[in-house]
């Protein structure tokens, strides 16, 4: 195909209809699950869980699958089922928004968590689709948005809000997602949130690596025993024991981080803003059957409700207090896309600053 021009007046000219090219196609499921098929000018297409907290489940790049998938999956929500149970996979997975990390009990209350708390198995609502040209003529760049509400709540209990903005540009292999979290109750409402972005096969494979400015903590002594080798992805490894790695990072002038897994000719780009979201955690598990690896800027790391108390980092959300999260995925479609993408990581090392606010000495040592 010869050079395709995305500019309005030529498409226009050629279309009467925008969603020719790009959009957010709503439908149903036999089971009654609602998704929302994303696509663009650029072979970037996704899937959306309206049911699952409008997290993303397929994800693809011209047919190429960006991200693992469970079996059975995408499911329904069932608070019955334990969260490793409803774990659908997909390019991401929402956790929060009062708990992130393993299943714990209350040291103070008594309430009873499960793993990374209740946010993916929260319904959305209010949710509309837009489109709309944004400047000037041959400036001009057409936005597609997918909005919508998931809340979570309790009678007595945290009252959040979090209002969520999915944006594809046309003929872009990129995607931003913004959130915006708010406490419209009247007391004070612990807030952990975790982006939980998996990746799978072919994009991750034995040798594909993880490019990142920071300094990196293992979690555990597990993750101590690959630490020379936190960067490198293996094949896949029968009964393979995962490792996680805390990353404090460096950003930018713009306050903006970035992550990206690297292969010769193809990789993606995660970036986030590091204001509300100084952390990142990087989830190895290049098991059999099971591969794939979470690349997961937060507000937290997975500890828990009760260990981010103590360790000082747990963020509370005041009556009244919003907080907004910025990331953006990008697809690096050959081996000029990750060149560039490897150089900027480097500039990030040279000249980039480590996030102020975050704070990991107590896995130091």
């Amino acid at each position: 195909m010869g050079v395709v021009s995305w500019e309005r007046d030529a498409l226009e000219k050629h279309s009467v209809d925008m969603r020719q090219f790009i959009g957010f196609r709503q439908s149903t499921l036999t089971d009654g699950g609602r998704i929302i098929e994303a696509y663009n000018g650029s072979g970037l297409t996704f899937t959306v869980l309206p049911d699952r907290g409008l997290d993303i489940w397929t994800a693809h790049y011209n047919g190429l699958p960006l991200t693992w998938i469970s079996q059975n999956a995408p499911q329904l929500p069932d608070s019955a089922l334990p969260w490793l149970r409803q774990f659908n996979g997909g390019l991401l997975v929402t956790c929060g928004l009062t708990h992130a990390g393993p299943p714990e009990t209350d040291d103070q209350t008594g309430e009873v968590r499960d793993l990374h708390g209740r946010y993916s198995r929260l319904r959305a609502h209010d949710v509309n689709v837009s489109g709309g040209w944004i400047g000037p003529g041959a400036d001009a760049r057409y936005i597609a948005e997918l909005t919508g509400t998931v809340s979570e709540g309790a009678l007595f209990g945290e009252q959040l809000r979090l209002r969520r903005r999915c944006a594809l540009e046309l003929a872009r292999p990129s995607v931003s997602i913004s959130d915006q979290v708010t406490n419209v109750g009247d007391t004070p409402a612990p807030l952990m949130v975790l982006y939980h972005f998996n990746f799978g096969y072919p994009l991750v494979r034995a040798g594909t690596e993880l490019a990142v400015a920071s300094r990196v903590y293992p979690r555990d002594a597990r993750a101590r025993e690959g630490l020379a080798s936190w960067e490198v992805y293996e094949g896949p490894t029968p009964a393979y024991a995962e490792q996680v790695y805390f990353h404090h990072v460096w950003a930018g002038r713009d306050q903006y981080a970035l992550a990206a897994l690297l292969n010769a000719d193809f990789g993606f780009k995660v970036e986030w803003h590091t204001p509300t979201l100084p952390y990142l955690t990087q989830w190895k598990n290049t098991r059999q059957n099971i591969y794939v690896s979470g690349i997961e800027p937060g507000n937290c790391i997975p500890e828990g409700l009760n260990a981010a108390r103590r360790s000082g980092r747990l963020v509370i959300l005041q009556p009244g207090e919003t907080h907004l999260f910025r990331c953006v995925l990008t697809v690096l479609p050959d081996a000029e896309a990750v060149r560039e993408c490897r150089s900027a990581v480097e500039v990030m090392r040279e000249t980039g600053e480590p996030v102020p606010n975050c704070r990991l000495d107590d896995f130091a040592g």
